[in-house]
């Protein structure tokens, strides 16, 4: 009876620790950087889709242009001067989400450069 407990609480330890892991996988901290490529600029600017300055990177995905805004500093980025008035090809790599109907990235450090 005793080996049939033990044996009992063996598998739902195992069981519990399996199911554990897969939690841990699915944290949203746990989301890996994506490099975009496009064109970069500003958002009130260079793409005339926001009400203040801000950053963002303009792609093509299926034919589409797709706006990504960057979940960064906005005017004040040390970037932002470069790109405001006058939009520039490059890449951000950052983390890729959505807010709402808008897609956006948190560019990492040095994450934004220019071509």
């Amino acid at each position: 009876m005793r080996i049939a407990g033990a044996v009992i609480a063996s598998l739902a330890l195992a069981f519990a620790m399996v199911l554990n892991a897969g939690a841990q996988e699915k944290k949203p901290g746990a989301a890996k950087p994506t490099t975009l490529k496009g064109e970069i600029g500003c958002l009130k600017c260079g793409f005339s889709v926001a009400d203040k300055c801000s950053n963002g990177i303009k792609v093509k995905e299926d034919g589409k242009d797709v706006i990504y805004a960057f979940d960064d500093a906005g005017a004040k980025a040390p970037y932002h001067k470069e790109i405001c008035t006058d939009s520039k090809n490059g890449s951000v790599i950052g983390v890729v989400a959505k807010k709402g109907d808008k897609a956006t990235i948190k560019p990492g450090k040095d994450g934004v450069k220019f071509d």
